[in-house]
């Protein structure tokens, strides 16, 4: 369960760093222009506070979708959500969020719809789509108590959107578990991360994986999570040795799992699973669990490329619930099924070799080399960008000698931020890299480290 801690004086809160900027966020309200926010929240009632880390893709990325063991670092930025249960005659779900130096408001009658109503609502209303992160989750944990109270959520946060950090997955996170702890709702930090997962897909309409929930719920504080996403097994947590780091430089380019590109290759990736299950009798489960030299005897079933309707007509469809083949599209089958095979096996050196750093003079220097093959193989699905390329080439013109090793898109690609694996000493040199781009060289704890503060006057 996620931990809950109770606080009843805001003061000499030094034990709770990872709160304050929620806490100077409660303290401020009252100086808001808009009086709807200077009383938001009574000051009666107990207020619950939880943060939840965007994270660093190290290594794993779109790969997690099809089974793939992935390397995740949750960052020191965050979202933080503050959660009040008023007293209302009529209930309500009313939301306020900071966004772009300005606040939006959103609020709904209690109970909320069902999921597949929720999607549909938001679709016809994109200007509120930002709330179905946050009613989505909402409504999956107070479906689950047989009683509705009102509900006010505030959101605040310091994980950039688009910037392929997971700033969508860190939301929900934080807005679950302070709904979680303010209705008296038991639930795991990996049960959550599966219900904002789930939510994600069939509310908000985004087919993303398990790795960016599973990371912001349940990351560790300067340790890779080894995830297994078959479908979201923690294997366990890697050290980072002493003198080496992981830098994330945002691109500047907005990337959204929601964009064609992604789902297009998603979606290539189970038609190539498909193919090989039918022309093949292959029955695996996972693609990951494809060996290469199973991959290579399979891979004379795959097309370069065909389109939907091609697709549809031998196969009939796929076994993702989050995509659906569209006719008219074009998708590149081959490129997008090898990815997750080949990642799997660089991952899994990548790990081992992250094991010997310090030990063994040549193991920084080829887990570079999975990070640039890591880079190549997105690029070849169609998930590249001339700004993510540009920093990659950047990374590797400085090189070993100057303490960086290597350097790869994160996430779903198409833009967001670069990972980089480098010595601690050569920050100097990853922010020359950066230029004026933001570079994120900090980890934080995930939801469940820091747990859900409870705040009572």
């Amino acid at each position: 369960m996620i931990p809950l801690r109770r606080l009843r004086d805001v003061s000499g809160t030094t034990d709770l760093a990872w709160f304050q900027p929620a806490l100077d966020r409660l303290r401020a309200l009252p100086r808001e222009p808009d009086p709807r926010l200077r009383t938001f929240f009574s000051p009666d009632l107990p207020v619950y506070i939880a943060r939840a880390p965007g994270r660093l893709d190290v290594m794993g990325g779109i790969a997690d979708y099809s089974g793939a063991r992935v390397l995740e670092l949750p960052l020191a930025c965050s979202t933080v959500a503050l959660v009040q249960a008023p007293d209302q005659q009529t209930p309500h779900c009313d939301i306020a969020t900071r966004r772009a130096e300005r606040w939006d408001l959103f609020s709904s009658e209690l109970p909320l719809a069902a999921p597949l109503d929720l999607a549909t609502w938001f679709r016809d209303h994109e200007t509120d789509r930002w709330a179905s992160y946050v009613t989505g989750v909402v409504q999956a944990l107070l479906s689950r108590r047989t009683t509705t109270a009102g509900l006010r959520v505030l959101i605040d946060s310091t994980v950039p959107e688009g910037s392929g950090l997971a700033s969508s997955a860190a939301l929900e996170v934080a807005v679950g578990a302070a709904v979680a702890a303010c209705a008296g709702i038991a639930i795991s930090a990996t049960e959550l991360a599966i219900v904002c997962q789930t939510v994600e897909n069939h509310v908000v309409g985004a087919p993303c994986g398990i790795m960016d929930q599973m990371t912001s719920a349940c990351g560790k504080q300067d340790r890779l999570l080894r995830l297994l996403c078959q479908p979201g097994t923690i294997e366990g947590y890697n050290d980072i040795p002493a003198g080496f780091r992981f830098y994330g430089i945002d691109s500047g380019v907005k990337h959204a799992v929601s964009g064609a590109d992604y789902g297009t290759v998603r979606t290539a990736a189970f038609m190539g699973h498909r193919i090989i299950t039918a022309e093949a009798g292959w029955r695996g489960g996972y693609l990951t669990n494809l060996s290469p030299a199973e991959f290579a005897r399979f891979a004379r079933c795959l097309p370069e490329e065909m389109s939907g309707a091609e697709f549809l007509a031998s196969y009939g469809g796929i076994s993702d619930t989050a995509t659906a083949v569209l006719p008219e599209r074009r998708y590149p089958v081959r490129r997008a099924t090898q990815h997750p095979v080949d990642e799997q096996r660089r991952v899994d050196r990548f790990a081992e070799l992250l094991g010997q750093l310090g030990k063994e003079p040549s193991a920084a220097e080829e887990m570079g080399r999975l990070m640039y093959g890591s880079h190549q193989s997105y690029g070849a699905c169609g998930l590249g960008s001339d700004a993510t390329d540009r920093l990659v080439e950047l990374v590797a013109a400085k090189g070993p000698r100057h303490g960086v090793f290597g350097a790869k898109i994160t996430g779903g690609g198409s833009g967001g931020t670069v990972a980089i694996f480098a010595t601690s000493e050569a920050e100097s040199i990853v922010r020359e890299i950066a230029g004026d781009a933001r570079v994120f060289a900090e980890s934080g704890p995930g939801a469940a480290e820091t747990g859900v503060l409870e705040l009572r006057t």
